[in-house]
């Protein structure tokens, strides 16, 4: 008999160390561990957040706007959860779920919180009447899509990227099990993009702003290292769509956003300004 077989106990309890690389901020409990206020900047749109998938969708979007000539001027603050700020107390105020990214709207009378990647692209893709339909099939169709993301997602990040990537020891079964379902939703994607130009339709949306951080990045080779094995180049439909969305001026602006890792010149850690794109990356700061 196999002696590495997992019996779950009577009642489960808290191992601090057994959870791989994000141990150190994980935990079964909600709510604040330190008291830290959360900065304010001078335009009415407060973003606090990290270039994740779901961090890389909104300021995508911001930036978009401001592209389309909207007056979305943003200030985008670095959230490390690596550090933990998700639980000061500050951000748990504007997002009890200790996520990011949390925004805080100051247009209106009083100040709005908006938590949840989704709500967020929703919220200001209403207020400013852009990259949604207004009304009407078109705008079911977007809508579709950007809960199929929701739903979906966490299937490739929780599940296949923690267990391919992340997870301390790898296991063939779980690895296989997300690996299947992930294939499953790049064919979902494939099957849709063979007919039309965006994941919604004709018109690039919120939709695609949603999915692309997370499946168009996975085939261009920036998540988990894991292109190959997972055959990406087989979907060509998503292949052409991701190809289209990353050459959009405002999608690379959008990625280099509260980015804390990778290549220097793609690290703007904190957003105030459309000058900050080339005076404060980490390579010009570091130049200095």
């Amino acid at each position: 008999m196999r002696d590495d077989i997992y019996t779950p106990p009577e009642v489960w309890t808290w191992d601090q160390e057994n959870g791989g690389k994000f141990a150190s901020t994980n935990r079964p409990v909600a709510g604040a561990t330190h008291e830290a206020a959360l900065p304010r900047g001078k335009h009415p749109y407060q973003l606090h957040s990290l270039a994740t998938p779901n961090g890389v969708k909104v300021t995508i979007l911001f930036e978009e706007l401001l592209e389309a000539g909207h007056d979305a001027e943003y200030d985008a603050w670095l959230i490390d959860i690596g550090k933990g700020d998700q639980f000061g107390s500050g951000f748990v105020e504007i997002n009890p779920n200790s996520k990011i990214p949390a925004l805080v709207d100051y247009t209106g009378d009083a100040p709005l919180r908006v938590f949840e990647s989704g709500s967020i692209l929703m919220h200001l893709a209403e207020k400013f009447g852009a990259f949604l339909p207004a009304s009407g099939p078109a705008r079911t169709e977007v809508l579709n899509w950007l809960m199929w993301q929701m739903g979906s997602a966490p299937f490739l990040g929780g599940g296949f990227g923690h267990f391919y990537a992340y997870a301390p020891e790898k296991y063939q079964y779980p690895i296989d099990r997300y690996a299947m379902e992930t294939k499953r939703q790049l064919d979902v994607l494939n099957r849709t993009l063979a007919e039309r130009e965006f994941i919604a339709g004709d018109e690039y949306s919120i939709a695609d702003m949603a999915i692309w951080p997370w499946y168009g990045q996975l085939v261009l080779g920036r998540l988990y290292d894991a292109a190959t094995f997972l055959d990406v180049e087989s979907y060509n439909n998503v292949m052409r769509w991701a190809e289209l969305i990353d050459a959009r001026p405002a999608v690379r602006r959008g990625r280099m956003v509260n980015r804390a890792f990778g290549e220097p010149s793609m690290q703007l850690h904190e957003r105030h300004s459309p000058s900050d794109f080339e005076t404060q990356t980490q390579d010009k700061i570091g130049s200095e």
